[in-house]
């Protein structure tokens, strides 16, 4: 059985939860988002296995999941980056938001650590995760999703939407890659 960190507000661990009732619940937990670019500053975003229990079939960030109980979100971030896309990268968190949004019979309600890194590795997806994933401009992508919004998943956009400053500002900064 998969548990999530249950948080407050602030983000304080207040206690675990299994997966599937605390997105029934719409319990608050911490979650991560993944952003890799490759030395091209292309963005690598993947498409959930359509059996995924929400939100299958959408295009998303590289990786999103969720940290195990006592685990610490740094470890956590570079297990899950390994373990869907089969990479491994240098990752910096560039920032957190909450959100909450009904998604069919299920609330996702998470504080969710945006963490962004490079890697010029081919990925080697979790096809249990990945349904195909792609290379994408973040300019090509904010056109796609104004024209598709519904082929993205919601927390996606918010990311895209609302850390693009950030997300320029950190890859700019990487004259090596």
């Amino acid at each position: 059985m998969k548990k999530v960190i249950l948080v407050d507000k602030d983000g304080n661990q207040i206690g675990e939860e299994e997966k599937q009732k605390a997105h029934l619940e719409g319990k608050l937990h911490s979650a991560f988002s993944i952003l890799i670019f490759n030395s091209k500053k292309e963005l690598l975003i993947h498409k959930r296995e359509r059996s995924k229990y929400h939100s299958g079939g959408l295009w998303t960030n590289t990786v999103c999941s969720h940290p195990k109980p006592g685990e610490k979100i740094e470890d956590a971030v570079n297990r899950r980056l390994k373990e869907e896309m089969g990479l491994t990268a240098k990752l910096t968190e560039i920032g957190k938001f909450t959100y909450k949004t009904q998604i069919k019979d299920l609330i996702e309600h998470e504080i969710d650590h945006i963490f962004i890194g490079f890697s010029d590795e081919l990925p080697k997806p979790d096809s249990k995760e990945i349904e195909e994933y792609k290379y994408i401009s973040i300019k090509e992508l904010k056109k796609n999703m104004h024209n598709n919004p519904n082929k993205y998943t919601y927390w996606f956009k918010i990311i895209i939407n609302n850390y693009e400053k950030d997300i320029h500002t950190f890859i700019n900064s990487k004259n090596d890659n």
